[in-house]
């Protein structure tokens, strides 16, 4: 569910980065954020892109969506971690002995 999570939302930002000037207002003419956020963090960067107001940046209630796309991405991340971790050798967990 994570991986797919990620993928829509990579591809949602670069949608809205190609055919709307919405990245460029949030971010100017720095190529170089939105594309870090497009790697690693999707779901926070577009939810920025999203509630930023040009001029004044992000307010209020706009914080509350981009600290969802974070917790968003975090869980896509340590998802697949978990889901993994029985490949690591000599990993022990709780119930082990």
């Amino acid at each position: 569910m994570g991986c797919i999570t990620e993928v829509i939302s990579r591809l949602a930002l670069l949608y809205v980065w190609i055919w709307t000037p919405l990245v460029n207002r949030a971010f100017g003419s720095n190529f170089i954020v939105p594309l870090l956020g497009i790697i690693f963090l999707p779901c926070t960067t577009l939810a920025y892109v999203l509630v930023n107001t040009p001029g004044v940046g992000v307010t209020g209630w706009g914080w509350l969506w981009v600290v969802l796309g974070l917790v968003l991405d975090l869980g896509a991340h340590s998802h697949s971690t978990y889901k993994n971790r029985r490949r690591i050798p000599r990993y022990k967990t709780a119930g082990d002995s």
